[in-house]
């Protein structure tokens, strides 16, 4: 049995704003993939390990923002990331708030108007 998830995909409406904003925030590099017709930039991922990667895509006719499903980054501390993103664009929505057992989670909105969650147990 495998998790729910196996990939997910942020649609973006400049590319180079976007993959500097979540290069910053999240401390990592972007890697181009190769699809015809879609830019496409991957997250870092190991694939023996638990969750799931995903990538920054731009695609004609797909804007950013707007859209229900919520992605969370995990992280060590999410106000690190919170901060970081900030710096890097974005905007807090919900700053670092316990969901007791569970941990914490930060709600911010990416460069491209794209709400995104972090989550950290700490």
């Amino acid at each position: 049995m495998s998790n729910p998830v196996g990939w997910f995909e942020i649609y973006v409406d400049d590319m180079a704003r976007a993959k500097a904003f979540y290069q910053g925030m999240l401390g990592v590099e972007l890697t181009r993939l190769d699809s015809p017709g879609i830019e496409m930039w991957s997250f870092p991922m190991e694939q023996a390990v638990y969750g799931a990667s995903g990538a920054l895509v731009h695609m004609s006719g797909f804007p950013a923002g707007g859209n229900s499903t919520l992605v969370y980054f995990s992280c060590t501390d999410c106000a690190v990331e919170a901060a970081r993103a900030v710096k890097h664009g974005g905007k807090v929505q919900k700053a670092k708030t316990s969901i007791g057992q569970y941990g914490h989670i930060a709600l911010l909105f990416d460069t491209e108007g794209n709400m995104i969650g972090l989550h950290s147990m700490q």
